[in-house]
């Protein structure tokens, strides 16, 4: 069985700072600075990965956001101008740290670059869900509206991608039984939603997922079976399932 993929090493994941923006807009302003902000690191990432990425899935996903949120971000643009809004023109200080981690990490940038479109994406979905029921201005509304289907099928993608084996990378770190990992799981601001987390705790082979809590460090923590046996597990920010004999 191939290892599902996950950050390259811990060193990289401690030092990248993913992306956590707000996950809700008051204004106009406010959705235009987070969804081109977010729309900008997705580019600049996917500009990197698309360069130095060992995998052909993860290149062909890289060059996809390109081109997808490369004409978000124009149509997002033009729509804020016409509303006399300030459209920002770089990254956040927090978009820059993730881009340089992602630049001059020496681990392979497949496992990283992954991990950090599967929080952007997480964090777009919520962003454009949230402003296209509750948005203040009709133009940007829509323009939510139109595309959270899109940043759907790009977080479906890259769920697909982070469960399959990539060249250069390691999948989340399984345990079961004995003594786990002593590094996951990962405290952080989890943005997996219940049903996401029972998803993420089955697709690392267990069953009978049960009795999940999101405890004050961000990590899920639950009950569940796997080759017969019965176990405690958790599930942190980053994907990491770790579990121990109950």
């Amino acid at each position: 069985m191939k290892p599902r993929l996950l950050v390259a090493s811990l060193a990289t994941a401690t030092a990248m700072a993913f992306s956590m923006h707000a996950l809700a807009a008051d204004s106009a302003q406010e959705f235009v600075n987070k969804a081109a902000a977010g729309g900008m690191l997705e580019v600049e990432s996917s500009k990197i990965a698309e360069g130095k990425a060992s995998d052909g899935n993860v290149k062909a996903f890289a060059q996809k956001m390109i081109a997808d949120h490369g004409a978000a971000n124009a149509k997002l643009a033009t729509i804020a101008e016409a509303q006399k809004l300030t459209v920002p023109k770089e990254l956040d200080a927090k978009g820059k740290a993730d881009v340089d981690a992602l630049q001059n990490g020496t681990d392979p940038v497949d496992g990283p670059y992954v991990e950090l479109q599967r929080t952007a994406h997480a964090d777009a979905v919520e962003l454009f869900e949230s402003y296209a029921k509750d948005g203040d201005n009709a133009d940007l509304k829509a323009f939510a509206q139109q595309t959270v289907p899109t940043l759907k099928m790009h977080q479906e993608m890259i769920e697909k991608i982070a469960t399959t084996d990539t060249a250069g990378g390691k999948g989340p770190r399984t345990t079961v039984g004995g003594t786990p990992d002593p590094t996951p799981p990962l405290p952080g601001a989890n943005s997996f939603t219940e049903d996401q987390a029972k998803g993420r705790i089955q697709d690392a082979g267990f069953s009978d997922v049960s009795k999940l809590t999101k405890d004050d460090q961000g990590i899920w923590r639950g009950q569940a079976t796997k080759g017969g046996k019965h176990a405690d597990v958790a599930l942190d920010y980053k994907g990491n399932v770790v579990a121990g004999n109950k």
